[in-house]
């Protein structure tokens, strides 16, 4: 964003932008989510193998200088598996935290800068959401709605959204208060305008923080929901149910390259989270001024 050379005064984008680089939690998860993107996007280059091809002179092979990671139960390459894995996992967080980031900024919004009935409403419906355990309501919907990936995208966001809403009514809570709002409102700006204009943009640099935790969560929640069979279904590969496919003792003694490589992209897509989460739960109002 640009300077304004006639009255001196930066963009609230380039404020944001420049709070948001101070947070070194944040830019490490966005280092490492760029990284596994850029991984994902180029396994048509890093591998010569296709997805599901089969070799089944080569079945649970170990690593060598045909197969780097070795190969499967079925002879298909561990690598090249693990790369396109890495584009449904990325996909599922990437889409799922854009969809709760949308319904949670939206709703911490208007409850922040509406308050009164319309606030205690919309923090008691957040309430009793949250108060629910994540992977119970989630194993539940999983097993009522089916296993999918757009299914798995669909129960992320619809339970996740609570935690982006308290960060954004906080941060509208103290926002809607300073001076500029006010000159907004005397200049006749309707509600939606000054929320769109002034309010969200003073956000950007928390909704910023939580979209790279929100990314992680997502790579974490399709992994385990993978894992129990309850999302990404094979042939189609995932972190997850690549995982769930190598469970045996077996391979869990003598054929490493079956399931640590998968394990290391998950930790990795989940260091900055775990580094940095919060608990969260039926705090109440306890759980309003929720930052990170």
């Amino acid at each position: 964003m640009k300077k304004d050379t006639d009255n001196g005064t930066v963009s609230l984008g380039s404020i944001a932008w420049r709070r948001f680089r101070k947070n070194k939690l944040a830019m490490f998860g966005v280092v490492v989510i760029a990284l596994l993107i850029l991984m994902s996007v180029c396994a048509p280059v890093l591998t010569t193998y296709g997805r599901d091809d089969i070799d089944l002179y080569n079945i649970e092979a170990a690593p060598n200088s045909d197969h780097l990671l070795g190969t499967d139960e079925l002879g298909r390459d561990v690598l090249t598996r693990l790369l396109y894995g890495g584009r449904v996992s990325l996909t599922v967080g990437l889409l799922a935290s854009v969809f709760e980031i949308i319904i949670g900024v939206s709703v911490g919004a208007i409850a922040g800068f509406y308050g009164g009935k319309v606030d205690s409403l919309i923090m008691r419906i957040t309430d009793v959401i949250m108060c629910f355990p994540f992977f119970v309501v989630a194993i539940a919907l999983a097993a009522m709605i089916g296993p999918s990936m757009m299914n798995l995208i669909f129960i992320i966001a619809i339970l996740e959204w609570t935690k982006i809403a308290r960060i954004v009514r906080a941060e509208v809570l103290s926002v809607k208060e300073r001076d500029f709002i006010q000159a907004a409102r005397s200049m006749g700006l309707s509600k939606m305008e000054i929320i769109i204009k002034h309010v969200l943009p003073n956000t950007f640099a928390s909704i910023m923080v939580f979209a790279t935790l929100a990314i992680a969560n997502g790579i974490l929640t399709e992994a385990a929901l993978s894992f129990l069979g309850l999302g990404v279904r094979p042939p189609q590969p995932s972190w997850g149910n690549m995982l769930s496919a190598a469970q045996s003792m077996r391979v869990l003694q003598y054929e490493w390259w079956m399931w640590i490589p998968q394990g290391f992209g998950v930790y990795h897509g989940n260091l900055n989270q775990l580094s940095g989460r919060r608990p969260t739960g039926c705090a109440g109002s306890q759980a309003e001024d929720l930052r990170w």
